[in-house]
């Protein structure tokens, strides 16, 4: 076998292994709580752009994202601060403003997506 022949062979490898990876995330993805896509609908950012873009009013329900979010909240209340995340995060902002802001939020998009 030559070289050009067993570099191939390794891309090729390669190749269907990153296939797998992608496809398991892509399954993964549909499987995700869209609800965060509401804040892309009033932004005008199609769902497909939204995988490009991370909002965290919503918690995430992957167990790697859940971790992280858990992580992160560790981490504020250790240095004396707050996390609020999910309906959590509404409720503050609802709290400190008075404004249903995701009511608002998702009239906006019904509008835009109607």
């Amino acid at each position: 076998m030559t070289i050009r022949e067993k570099i191939r062979q390794l891309a090729d490898q390669y190749a269907a292994r990153l296939t797998c990876v992608i496809d398991a995330r892509v399954t993964e993805m549909q499987e995700d709580d869209v609800s965060h896509y509401l804040i892309y609908r009033v932004l005008g950012i199609s769902a497909r752009e939204g995988h490009l873009i991370r909002v965290m009013f919503y918690y995430p329900n992957r167990t790697q994202a859940i971790r992280i979010q858990e992580t992160l909240e560790t981490l504020y209340e250790g240095v004396g601060g707050q996390y609020d995340y999910g309906d959590a995060a509404w409720s503050y902002v609802r709290d400190k403003t008075t404004i249903d802001l995701k009511k608002i939020i998702a009239k906006i998009a019904v509008e835009r997506t109607s």
